[in-house]
């Protein structure tokens, strides 16, 4: 019988002993409740900061984040937390749920199948949230 371990198994074992050792609480962290900590900005504060406020002739918020969420697509949807941030807010800057799976979508053309299908799984995780959308 063979009872050699996985060596990446010992090793995220040895790591998770260490981190339990060294701060007890990080045993139960989760990304996820991470993220869910990062606020939503306000719909004025983004037009003020991101939008056309100063800048009457540019683009909205809405168009901006759009456009990010497109960038963060073309990266091959790497950075989850980034991607869900992007589309919360896009949420709160008033895009339809449509708006944001073209934009996803579109970009498949230039990224491919596979980022397009990666961003689709993170957007679709904030759109079905339903504490995101009572936010």
């Amino acid at each position: 019988m063979n009872t050699a371990k996985n060596p990446f198994e010992e090793m995220m074992r040895a790591a998770q002993d260490m981190a339990q050792a060294m701060n007890p609480a990080l045993e139960t962290f989760s990304p996820k409740g991470f993220e869910a900590m990062m606020p939503k900005m306000p719909k004025d504060m983004m037009e003020m900061v991101f939008g056309n406020t100063f800048n009457t002739e540019g683009l909205d918020a809405k168009t901006r984040l759009l456009l990010t969420l497109a960038g963060l697509t073309m990266q091959g949807a790497q950075n989850d937390v980034a991607l869900r941030q992007t589309v919360r807010h896009l949420k709160e800057a008033g895009a339809r749920d449509q708006e944001i799976i073209e934009t996803i979508g579109q970009m498949s053309m230039f990224a491919g199948l596979p980022a397009m299908t990666r961003a689709m799984q993170l957007a679709q995780e904030v759109m079905e949230d339903k504490e995101d959308t009572e936010k």
